[in-house]
């Protein structure tokens, strides 16, 4: 697979080397679950002023892409190494939050994933470097994602944005997938 050197203004997508097939994995799976989405649940967007659908929209491809791009090595040892920037990261994941108040929908669950998810980044970030953070990251996310498909009365749609933003926040990216941020002995 081709590797290309990624411009630093994107370091934070796809870290700093990535292949061509990963970019392209990440841009299709991303683009392809927000267009799917789109065509099966037309009612929330169908109200909506132009701009409103099209943030939303843009949002809900970031979660769905970032589930993937935050699983390649290149983007987890980026920021496994990066302390600072994934403190950033995790701060600025209001993602959900936004999407329901644009799409006028499900904002008190918005908010509880959103807290949830964060709470658990938040601790499966401090556990860097040891054994135990990816089951404590497993472990949190089942929890997260069994916790809110109990949520019986939000939106489907809101259910799938808001169980990928848990995955990409509190799992695809707290957790270290490739021992970069593991202390050396």
């Amino acid at each position: 697979m081709k590797i290309v050197k990624i411009p630093s203004i994107l370091h934070d997508v796809f870290g700093e080397k990535q292949s061509v097939g990963s970019i392209l994995v990440i841009l299709l799976f991303g683009g392809l679950l927000t267009i799917a989405m789109g065509f099966t649940y037309p009612e929330i967007t169908s109200s909506l002023p132009l701009w409103r659908s099209t943030l939303a929209l843009l949002l809900i491809f970031d979660i769905f892409a970032g589930c993937i791009a935050n699983f390649t090595i290149s983007t987890s040892n980026f920021y496994a190494s990066r302390k600072t920037n994934r403190t950033v990261f995790i701060a600025i994941h209001i993602h959900i939050i936004m999407i329901a108040l644009l799409l006028n929908t499900d904002i008190e669950y918005a908010v509880g994933i959103w807290a949830y998810t964060i709470v658990g980044a938040v601790i499966v970030n401090a556990l860097i470097g040891k054994s135990s953070q990816r089951f404590i990251g497993g472990l949190l996310l089942s929890i997260g994602i069994g916790g809110t498909f109990l949520l019986s009365n939000i939106q489907p749609y809101m259910l799938l944005a808001g169980t990928l933003f848990m995955l990409k926040v509190l799992f695809s990216f707290a957790v270290d997938h490739y021992g970069e941020g593991v202390e050396k002995a």
